[in-house]
């Protein structure tokens, strides 16, 4: 079988509520992110994923993605992993698209970039590090990270430019799997919060 990857965007902060741009700084979840990473859990462990005996399981070590694996029931088998971290937004950190905009009307991250912060090339050089790990054997695998690290895996899981990121958008506690189609890359499922109720 080949290999697919499982993705699951951390549960609800106060920044990601707001809209402000959470890179680097390490806020905790809010109720509701805890909440939505216990029924997400839920799901994982019953039919048709039976809590996902053999998959390898990393996440990114900020707290928000490693409360959300630890409340989904993961945390036993997770790896940290720097390379799921949310996209370094330097000085747009805690911003929001609007803030930003104010300066900048004709800013888009996924064309401009972000001043002091991590360049578009550096970020998907991280996803494709994540992709050619997850298709480096015979098994599934399960990631916990951050929206704009995560739409860019699945914009290169594809063989596409980062900027495909910018139409595929996730949201707090989401499950999302790439897998293959007639021996390409796939989406099988994106930005799934059906647990949520």
């Amino acid at each position: 079988m080949a290999p697919r990857i499982l993705l699951a965007r951390h549960g609800q902060t106060e920044w990601s509520l707001s809209g402000k741009h959470t890179g680097r700084t390490d806020i905790p979840l809010l109720e509701e992110g805890r909440r939505g990473a216990k029924l997400l859990g839920e799901r994982l462990h019953r039919a048709p994923w039976n809590g996902l005996p053999d998959v390898e399981v990393r996440t990114s070590p900020l707290v928000r993605a490693k409360e959300t694996c630890e409340l989904a029931g993961f945390d036993d088998r997770a790896q940290d992993w720097d390379a799921l971290m949310e996209v370094d937004y330097g000085a747009y950190e805690g911003l929001t698209p609007a803030e930003i905009k104010a300066g900048r009307p004709d800013w888009f991250i996924w064309r401009d970039g972000v001043p002091e912060g991590e360049t578009l090339a550096e970020v998907a050089a991280r996803a494709d590090e994540v992709v050619a790990w997850a298709r480096s054997a015979d098994r599934d695998v399960l990631v916990f990270a951050h929206g704009h690290i995560l739409r860019s895996l699945g914009a290169r899981w594809l063989g596409l430019d980062i900027s495909f990121a910018a139409r595929i958008r996730l949201e707090p506690t989401s499950l999302s799997v790439l897998g293959w189609a007639y021996g390409e890359p796939a989406i099988e499922r994106w930005n799934d919060t059906g647990h949520l109720g």
